[in-house]
């Protein structure tokens, strides 16, 4: 082989590793609450607002606090340094990214509001009125 494609593929390998490296470690993948604590990182959770917690914005420190409950039945505090995602009360389902901070708080980085769809009910409308024939 020629020097020059040796020193390519070197690199390539070298850069490829460093890449799956450092994305392990920043995503700890889908975890509860629990998990999360227990190894100490970045992780997705999965869960339910919880509505009848207390839900606030204080617009000073830029911070969303709210309570999820996670597929376990976990429930925590949620601390979210940016503004109430749109639909939120509307969410079918909460996916948060983030990790464990003080007193049993979660420190979300990113949240996905997952919204009832509308064709779900156009669906079932269709089913019902098909095997009503």
């Amino acid at each position: 082989m020629k020097p020059k494609t040796i020193i390519g593929l070197v690199l390539m390998l070298g850069f490829g590793s460093l890449l799956f490296l450092n994305f392990g470690q920043q995503v700890g993948g889908y975890m509860d609450f629990a998990e999360a604590e227990r190894t100490g990182s970045s992780a997705h959770v999965i869960g339910d607002w919880v509505a009848d917690q207390p839900m606030r914005y204080d617009r000073d420190a830029n911070r969303f606090t709210f309570h999820m409950k996670d597929e376990a039945g976990n429930v925590r505090q949620v601390d979210y340094f940016n503004p109430k995602p749109e639909n939120f009360e509307e969410a079918e389902q909460l996916v948060i990214e983030g990790r464990p901070g003080e007193n049993g708080a979660f420190i979300a980085d990113h949240i996905l509001v997952k919204c009832p769809s509308k064709y779900n009910d156009d669906r079932s409308i269709r089913e019902a009125q098909a095997t009503s024939l």
